[in-house]
């Protein structure tokens, strides 16, 4: 439970950290606002033209009587919307992420400089075409093992019971793991720290990773709330990631965390992170 309060406390953090810093905050929120545009329209034109395109493939249910007919297009349109809803919320932080990648870069540096010890930010030193480059490969593959555990959960949503009850909790669940993984991407890569590596940090703090991700999750299923909530959310992660790899926070920029020592007051293993 105290990973899990600490997550959320890294969530909440963030927003304070871009309402305090409100240049920051109207940057970051450019990219999001161009994601949510195009995603509104996919989105729009799924529930208009849903029907016809389940007619379309279940052509073996065009004789069927009335009302199984409309019954079971009706239920796999509604499938449908609610699979791309979800892959929608699984999507839209890498989409948007890749897009604002020197907004969010440049945010991240901010936020490493200003709690840090001693003002500095790590660099990648690479050039932003090739950090577009990772940054694309490296959302792709995450993306593959988020739409392995979308079909899976969509498989057991046609269980009874537990596919009305312990599915949609599981896939919540699931969702924020995948979403904390994009945003802190940002501020692991900077530091070199490969997808493997940042997939085994955030397995090794599994519930705090819930607690960061899972309410953001379910805050981004309100469009307009994820495009205002996504500067606060890189913000948050950049500080959550300098948790994972043990770095120190400057007591007077993080709301209370002890100099040397991360937000949950463990002492910071710094010789660690060298890279």
């Amino acid at each position: 439970m105290h990973d899990l309060r600490l997550g959320f406390a890294y969530l909440a953090r963030g927003q304070r950290w871009v309402a305090r810093h409100r240049k920051q905050f109207g940057f970051g929120l450019v990219p999001g606002l161009i994601t949510l545009v195009l995603y509104l329209a996919a989105l729009t034109s799924l529930a208009l033209w849903g029907t016809d395109f389940t007619a379309w493939a279940t052509p073996f249910a065009d004789d069927w009587s009335t009302p199984w007919q409309g019954l079971f297009r009706g239920f796999l349109t509604a499938v449908l919307l609610a699979l791309a809803l979800l892959l929608a919320v699984l999507t839209f932080t890498a989409v948007t992420l890749l897009l604002g990648q020197p907004f969010y870069e440049n945010l991240s540096e901010k936020v490493d400089r200003d709690v840090s010890p001693d003002g500095t930010a790590p660099e990648s030193g690479l050039p932003l075409w090739r950090e577009l480059l990772v940054s694309a490969r490296d959302s792709l593959r995450v993306l593959a093992r988020a739409l392995v555990w979308a079909v899976l959960l969509f498989a057991l949503g046609f269980v009874p019971f537990v596919g009305q009850t312990v599915v949609p909790v599981v896939g919540f669940f699931v969702t924020g793991y995948f979403l904390t993984e994009e945003l802190t991407a940002v501020a692991l890569q900077r530091r070199g720290v490969e997808l493997r590596e940042r997939l085994s940090l955030l397995r090794s703090r599994r519930t705090m990773i819930w607690g960061f991700g899972t309410p953001l999750g379910l805050a981004f299923l309100v469009p307009f709330v994820a495009v205002l909530l996504m500067p606060g959310a890189v913000a948050g992660a950049t500080l959550m990631a300098r948790d994972l790899l043990g770095e120190e926070i400057r007591e007077d920029r993080a709301d209370g965390a002890g100099h040397g020592k991360t937000l949950d007051g463990r002492p910071a293993d710094t010789g660690s992170v060298s890279r």
